[in-house]
């Protein structure tokens, strides 16, 4: 039996709805997918785009569990009322989102739904909206019981393979965040993922510091910290290396010398990332009871509706969040 997938549909005032339109309305479904948002967006660029409806409207997402394959939308009731209003940073835009993962969490928290693909929202139109949490990843770890603490985050292209110590705090909290036990576990769920690729060389640890440190003169936590870290995880028999300065680690990664980079931070990482893979990368959730992906892009207000948007980075996240539920 194919385990069936969900699609939140993000900011509706965003992208989301506009990626399902011009990707599903053309993709055969070799299952029962679920989307979840108001229908108004994708009926917007469903006539914009001069597309036939391709899902079926259920009254209950419970419907989905003998559902044949195919595209379906619930609405959760609390957004009848929602007002499109395309291509504009909205807290009504956040509250659509938060409701949807909500729903979302409760069916795969019961295994009614087996994977989660989200689409982008704006993490301060959520939180304007009631919902505090700086994104996603929060989210997700919290609703699902799990705990921040034990999720990675991870971000993917061909060549460039991340996943982040810290997610989204302040620039000064990093320091604080950054810990033998944070980055032990960030291997652990690391290396399960690139071994589940089929990805055989080590995984490179960056420094916190310019240079990782230069043997303590710009900073000691490489010495205190991570380099600790790193050799609890070998000897745990995970094949890691560094403190890695990070102005160089993402040249060699890329080169093929390491199947994964581990940074401390979001920048440090995804700013290599997103240079090489800015539209054909996806975020991973690791350390979650169920797979969830994500295309690596925002909301794009300022292009959504004109189909410059590139498919590349959702259609990956579909095909990605298929492959990990039938793993």
């Amino acid at each position: 039996m194919k385990k069936n997938i969900c699609i939140t549909l993000g900011d509706p005032n965003g992208l989301g709805p506009e990626l399902a339109c011009r990707l599903l309305a053309e993709r055969p479904a070799d299952r029962a997918y679920l989307m979840i948002g108001p229908e108004n967006g994708l009926v917007y660029h469903l006539e914009r785009l001069g597309l036939e409806k391709f899902y079926t409207v259920l009254d209950d997402p419970e419907q989905i569990i003998d559902a044949e394959p195919g595209y379906y939308l619930y609405c959760p009731k609390v957004l009848d009322d929602f007002e499109l209003k395309v291509g504009q940073a909205d807290p009504e835009g956040g509250r659509c989102a938060g409701e949807a993962m909500e729903t979302a969490m409760d069916l795969l928290n019961r295994k009614v739904l087996s994977g989660l693909v989200t689409c982008p929202l704006n993490k301060a139109m959520l939180q304007l909206a009631g919902f505090d949490f700086p994104g996603h990843t929060e989210f997700l770890a919290t609703r699902s019981g799990v705990g921040r603490e034990n999720v990675c985050m991870h971000l993917g292209g061909p060549k460039l393979k991340v996943s982040l110590v810290t997610t989204h705090p302040r620039f000064v909290d990093i320091e604080g965040l950054v810990t033998k036990e944070r980055i032990l576990r960030c291997i652990e769920l690391t290396d399960g993922l690139v071994k589940s690729l089929g990805l055989t060389k080590p995984i490179a640890v960056c420094g916190l510091n310019p240079h990782a440190g230069e043997s303590g003169r710009i900073g000691d936590e490489e010495i205190t910290v991570i380099e600790p870290a790193i050799a609890e995880a070998r000897a745990k028999g995970f094949d890691v290396e560094g403190p890695f300065p990070g102005d160089t680690v993402f040249y060699f990664a890329a080169q093929g010398d390491y199947s994964a980079v581990l940074a401390m931070y979001h920048d440090q990482g995804l700013a290599p990332l997103k240079l090489l893979h800015f539209s054909e990368a996806v975020n991973i959730t690791l350390g979650l009871p169920f797979p969830r992906t994500s295309p690596d892009h925002g909301t794009g207000y300022d292009i959504t509706g004109t189909g410059k948007a590139s498919l590349d980075s959702f259609k990956a996240a579909m095909k990605c969040a298929e492959m990990m539920v039938d793993a």
